[in-house]
């Protein structure tokens, strides 16, 4: 394997799982001396679970830096000119980091936000259709499991049609079906809440 070929094609997939590991919640709440979130809710560092640890704005932040991290995962092999499949596969790669960190035991989040941030990168207007369908879902029901599943499975289904209908690279379907695969088991626990009418509501007012 040469040189280039580390650069172009694995380096960027191994910086997206490592990006995408860093438990930015979990530095939040470090950050400004707040209960790790790990211990409170679903034990998760993901931006739901420090909403109900730190409150809305340090939930913003996390959530900010979170999608940040699919963002700079898929945007790195733009910038290295790598081939469509190897952006798939980093930012892919985010969304494992951060349900799956290294930094931490291998725990995490649960995908939505690095999945968004990787959305913005390969397709932005799509990604701008989401947000407020998330809002309204998250508003109104109180559940952010449920905003997150339907939002996955709405941005699976356009990037599917951007890609045939709309002739963008076929690599793109592969982000479509696996990103909202790994969100959804991502959410198994939360799944199966939902459907004993047990999952919990977050409260927005701390």
């Amino acid at each position: 394997m040469d040189a280039t070929t580390v650069v172009v094609i694995v380096g960027p997939i191994i910086a997206g799982y490592l990006i995408g590991g860093i438990p930015f919640g979990l530095v939040v709440a470090r950050l400004i001396g707040g209960p790790d979130p790990r211990t409170i809710g679903s034990g998760r560092t993901g931006g739901a679970n420090v909403l109900r640890a730190l409150g809305p704005r340090a939930a913003l932040v996390a959530g900010l830096l979170d999608a940040a991290k699919g963002a700079v995962s898929a945007l790195i092999p733009l910038l290295l000119g790598s081939p469509p499949i190897v952006q798939v596969l980093a930012a892919l790669a985010a969304i494992l980091g951060h349900s799956r960190s290294p930094y931490i035991g291998f725990g995490g989040g649960r995908g939505i936000a690095p999945g968004f941030g990787g959305l913005a990168v390969i397709q932005p207007v799509l990604a701008l259709v989401i947000v407020p369908i998330f809002g309204l879902i998250l508003v109104g029901s109180r559940i952010s499991s449920l905003a997150s599943l339907t939002s996955s499975a709405l941005a699976m289904v356009g990037l599917l049609v951007a890609v045939f209908v709309f002739g963008m690279h076929p690599a793109y379907a592969v982000y479509a079906v696996a990103g909202a695969a790994m969100i959804w088991l991502f959410h198994s626990d939360n799944i199966r809440r939902l459907l004993a009418g047990q999952e919990r509501r977050i409260e927005f007012r701390r």
